[in-house]
Formats: structure tokens, sequence, C-alpha cells
């Protein structure tokens, strides 16, 4: 009988754990040492430098931290192999940053006019009135209240089980994220893709961003 691999976030935390961490009952232990590779590091300095230019680098940098600290479990365990961050991606939509697992994108930062807007994917399981993943019973109400005016929130649909979330200024994306039960659905999300195996974007990993969003 073949035993099934464990792969993922499993490795590391338990059903239980993680379950905890979803419902910010405990916080896991993580580690203490992180993943190197100067060849890594190197490749996106000049990126990172180019950012730290940029006028809205401090909200950026901020943000990101706050994001590390709440919304991804044990993140230098996991740092590159399971979650990563790239600085000043080459895509269209010219993002300061984006946070991926697995396959998936699970947050980024874009300019808005000199200020910054967010974009959040997550399951719209969390966000309906029902519990289904129908956009058509949305709870709109509670999306306003996530965020300091109504006008700072939209959204988008994803695919069948996944849609986006919109947030503009750097104030309404600390209240999405700190408003309890966004940030449970936040989490869900993540470890839902964590939990899919190795990251798919370790190659993009800036080793400088980072460094400012665990504190090194």
């Amino acid at each position: 009988m073949t035993v099934p691999q464990v792969k993922g976030l499993c490795q590391f935390l338990d059903e239980r754990q993680a379950q905890a961490w979803l419902e910010g009952e405990a916080e896991p232990v993580d580690s203490c040492e992180r993943p190197e590779s100067l060849e890594q590091r190197f490749r996106y300095v000049a990126r990172f430098e180019k950012l730290l230019r940029r006028s809205q680098s401090g909200e950026v940098l901020a943000i990101l931290k706050l994001y590390a600290n709440q919304c991804l479990p044990i993140p230098r365990t996991t740092e590159r192999y399971y979650w990563s961050v790239s600085c000043l991606p080459s895509t269209s939509d010219k993002p300061f940053a984006r946070i991926s697992a697995s396959w998936m994108e699970l947050f980024t930062l874009l300019p808005d006019g000199d200020g910054i807007r967010a974009r959040f994917i997550l399951h719209p399981s969390d966000f309906t009135t029902d519990r289904s993943s129908d956009l058509e019973t949305l709870d709109q109400t509670f999306l306003h209240e996530c965020v300091d005016r109504p006008e700072d929130v939209s959204h988008f649909a994803w695919n069948a089980d996944t849609f986006g979330v919109k947030v503009r200024g750097a104030s309404s994306i600390r209240r999405f994220i700190g408003t309890e039960r966004a940030l449970r659905a936040i989490r869900r999300f993540n470890l839902t893709h964590l939990n899919r195996g190795r990251n798919a974007y370790q190659a993009s990993h800036c080793f400088s961003l980072a460094d400012a969003m665990l504190d090194d």
C-alpha cells in the first residue's frame, strides 16, 4: 500500500495547528532560520532599490510587513519554497509587489496615482450571504464595512471558486486586513494554496523585499 505523500504546509503544521491559526486562537512557532541564495538575492537587488525610490515605497513596505505578519503562517519556514514575493514584476499591470503560492497570486500592491491599491484573491463563499460561490449573493454591505469609504472597494470574478477584491488607499487596505471576518477569509484562501505543494514562482522571489516583510 502506497502512503500518500505529505506536501505543502501540512509538512509543518497539523490540521489542528492550522485551524487554530485560521481562527486567530494561536500563533504557530516559526523558524528563526530563513532560506538563502546569494545568486537569487543579487538578481533582484536593483529592482528593490528601484522600488525604494518610488514615493509610495514606505506604504508598500509597511503593508507587505502587515500582510506577512497577519496573513501568512510560519512565513520564515515556508519562504520562497511555499510562498514568494516578487518586486516590480514585469506584468502589464505594473505592480509594486506580488505575493504568490503554488500557482496562484494571493496579494498584489499596485500604484494608484500617487497612492496605492491592493488586489486580494479570495474564496467568494467567505463574502456571500448564503456561503455559496455565487457572486450574485455577495454581501456588499460587509465589503463596504471593511474599508474607510464604500468607493474604496470593488470586486471582479476570477473563476468558479475564486474572486478578486480591489481596495484603494493604504488606510482602507489596512482596515480590510484588520477586519476579523476579512482576515479569516484571507487566511483561509492562503492555507488552501500553501497546501497545494511547492511554489511555482520561486525564481522570482526577492529576498531584499522579504527582509523588509520579515524584519531582517
